[in-house]
């Protein structure tokens, strides 16, 4: 079992159509802690979206969508109401199904099981607009993969936010090929670019299983990065919150692209940093507490 998410990516009918809209998303609900909900996020902006309702007997879209079946084999839409997902996100940004020429699916992600809860499934349509850009609502606006990677990058103080569905459908991919990127065989999610989060099993608290390793691996690193208090350098940190050891491993293998090994990261562990080598001789890994 799992959550199905649709997001639709839609782009205008014009001849440079870079830009897809975005939706202002509803804050989250408050608190009743005073000094909690008197702390207020900036506005977020994502792909419009909606949950995918499971069907009790399998259907034929209405809809002619272009690559839907290459994902036959994976999961069978039919037995999802892809159709009224499709209205539903439509009226979020005050279009109709007549307004789009063209559908085609652009991706389908299956989200890191971070859990407690039902891991997430989603899959991103591409819509053509016939209509252009006019008459978007106020919770609506045109932005482009651009924009958001300048947002994601250059954060300050009360700028809007971009979403996790519009780094992940769109952002993201623009991003790994301005440099080089971190590979592994780990499932993982990049929010923002460059920032890379895999949950690990671990022992945690109860009901969660698993802990976030982070990887912090921008495209463009400005020289450097060196401690004085150990002999660290690298393009790449990563900061292991105590994993099992059976994946102390699978962790030492995070290479480049250009197959580069990474054999060393950081563990935080008991309010410490330690830097863990894996040392291929012994085939174990050796630590170093650094605070």
């Amino acid at each position: 079992m799992a959550t199905h998410i649709l997001a639709l990516i839609l782009k205008s009918d014009a001849s440079d159509n870079s830009e897809f809209i975005l939706v202002r998303q509803t804050p989250p609900p408050k608190f009743n802690d005073e000094e909690y909900d008197s702390l207020l996020d900036s506005d977020l902006w994502d792909l419009p979206s909606t949950k995918l309702n499971r069907l009790e007997a399998v259907l034929e879209h209405g809809a002619v969508i272009e690559g839907l079946q290459s994902f036959s084999e994976t999961i069978d839409f039919r037995n999802f109401d892809l159709d009224a997902a499709i209205d539903r996100v439509l009226g979020q940004v005050g279009f109709k199904v007549s307004d789009i020429g063209a559908w085609r699916v652009s991706k389908f992600v299956v989200e890191p099981e971070f859990g407690p809860g039902l891991p997430v499934r989603t899959i991103y349509i591409v819509g053509e607009l016939t209509r252009g850009d006019s008459d978007l609502p106020d919770l609506c606006k045109w932005m482009s993969v651009e924009s958001c990677l300048s947002l994601l990058h250059d954060v300050k103080p009360d700028n809007v936010r971009v979403g996790t569905l519009a780094a992940v459908g769109l952002v993201n991919e623009s991003s790994r090929l301005s440099g080089k990127k971190v590979h592994t065989n780990l499932h993982y999610q990049e929010y923002p670019p460059g920032v890379i989060l895999v949950p690990m099993k671990s022992r945690t608290a109860k009901p969660f299983l698993t802990t976030n390793m982070i990887i912090f691996a921008p495209a463009n690193v400005s020289g450097e990065f060196k401690d004085t208090r150990s002999a660290i350098s690298g393009d790449v940190l990563i900061v292991d919150p105590g994993c099992h050891t059976n994946v102390h491993e699978e962790v030492c293998t995070v290479s480049w692209l250009t197959d580069h090994e990474i054999n060393a990261y950081a563990k935080l562990y008991r309010k410490h940093v330690r830097l863990c080598q894996f040392d291929n001789a012994s085939n174990h890994l050796r630590t170093q507490t650094l605070i």
